[in-house]
């Protein structure tokens, strides 16, 4: 699979809205989710750390996962990642990393993956028992949000009761959610939300 971010690298970090984003749902993972400083965290679809970046001061060490090599390029060029944080490039759903972790977070990579019942079981995988997962994505939209020629978008965003069901039969339980951020578009907005949940023992 090419690298479908490598152009949008180059000047991510400067997009207003991916800086709101980013900032909202870095905010509301702090705001739910108990961190401390010797929290192993995966950041699932990294890119070019703008979540590691808001958690790196506040936990032990963060694996970086995506699968554009351009974003984790990006990643590691920032000086108060480098040490902190291991970039992973590669698609765990068809290559597991071997090991678990206390925290898995995820900003806006969700609707990128094609199958999510097998994502969210290999969120639990790499999860230690009792481990916290907080998912940030879209909740369902009509296919505006992105342009229509848009690759690697396979969801239109998810449907809240359909991803608690998925998050269950992976084996998570008490699961949360909220509304985060509102993505402005032309004439409407794009609510975007953040599940927390635990990792059943």
């Amino acid at each position: 699979m090419g690298d479908l971010f490598a152009e949008k690298a180059e000047d991510w970090d400067r997009r207003d809205r991916v800086k709101a984003l980013s900032r909202d749902i870095g905010a509301a993972i702090l705001a739910h989710i108990p961190v401390h400083e010797g929290m192993e965290v995966m950041d699932f679809g990294a890119g070019t750390g703008l979540i590691s970046s808001q958690l790196a001061p506040l936990v032990g060490r963060i694996v970086a996962v995506d699968t554009s090599e351009s974003m984790l390029e990006r990643l590691m060029a920032k000086p108060e990642l480098v040490g902190k944080v291991k970039p992973v490039c590669r698609d765990i759903t068809a290559q597991p990393i071997d090991e678990r972790f206390d925290l898995i977070v995820s900003a806006m990579a969700l609707h990128h993956v094609p199958d999510t019942r097998l994502l969210m079981q290999r969120f639990a995988e790499h999860a230690k028992p009792g481990g916290l997962l907080a998912l940030a994505d879209l909740d369902e939209e009509d296919g505006t949000f992105h342009p229509a020629d848009a690759q690697g978008v396979f969801h239109h965003g998810f449907r809240r009761a359909r991803l608690a069901k998925l998050l269950a039969e992976a084996g998570f339980g008490d699961v949360r959610f909220t509304t985060v951020h509102t993505v402005p578009g032309e004439g409407r907005g794009y609510p975007v939300f953040l599940v927390t949940a635990r990792r059943v023992q």
